[in-house]
């Protein structure tokens, strides 16, 4: 496991470096993914499930952004998959630059997928192209079914909305089709998943729909 400190961006024009990577990455069968969401939704648990359910199949790399601390790279790296950690010296948010800077310290000759696991935050990491091919926003069950009307933008730019912590709907008052409907009228072509990483629920339909993307 690496850490590598982020302190700016490292080109002026983050369009243009997006597209560069993306198609960089393309050229080598490698599919980039942004995982965004707020802090607490279990991001860091969800990419465990996915490593151990696709381990042997698919071939892992996770690049961690956090502010501080190494703690969900330990977690990625014990698993067994390539894991690098990024300090954004306190930027909510990575963009295309800082996440070529990560992806540098990988080795990518036999990796098919790399999750970029975004600062966690509702509003930034929206406004960043990050390079990747796909978007995936994280909505936790505790966090209520009103996040797509207070958070317009994460919605718009995500091409997957995954409801995580299914297991905990029986205690909270989140009412999933209104979410999904919420979602969806925000951004007709997002792709809802419900799922549940600690008893498995619909992870097979979620991971399904990932490895449809391998093939860039």
């Amino acid at each position: 496991m690496k850490v590598i400190e982020l302190h700016a961006s490292i080109t002026q024009s983050n369009d243009e470096d997006a597209k560069k990577l993306r198609e960089e990455l393309t050229q080598k069968n490698v599919c980039l993914v942004n995982l965004m969401s707020s802090p607490g939704s279990g991001k860091t648990t969800l990419l465990s499930r996915i490593i151990s359910d696709l381990k042997g199949k698919v071939s892992i790399a996770v690049l961690e952004a956090d502010i501080e601390s190494a703690v969900d790279a330990e977690r990625i790296a014990s698993l067994g998959a390539i894991s690098v950690q990024v300090h954004t010296d306190g930027m909510c948010h990575m963009d295309a630059g800082m996440t070529r800077t990560g992806i540098s310290a990988m080795d990518l000759s036999n990796v098919d997928l790399v999750f970029l696991e975004n600062v966690g935050n509702l509003i930034c990491p929206a406004e960043y192209d990050t390079g990747a091919h796909k978007n995936i926003m994280v909505l936790s069950v505790p966090e209520g079914d009103d996040k797509p009307l207070k958070y317009p933008l994460m919605f718009q730019k995500s091409d997957a909305l995954v409801i995580s912590k299914a297991d905990a709907l029986p205690y909270f008052a989140f009412d999933v089709e209104k979410a999904r409907e919420r979602a969806l009228f925000l951004n007709p072509d997002i792709k809802v998943f419900v799922v549940s990483a600690k008893t498995g629920e619909g992870m097979e339909e979620l991971e399904a729909w990932l490895c449809t993307n391998l093939a860039l």
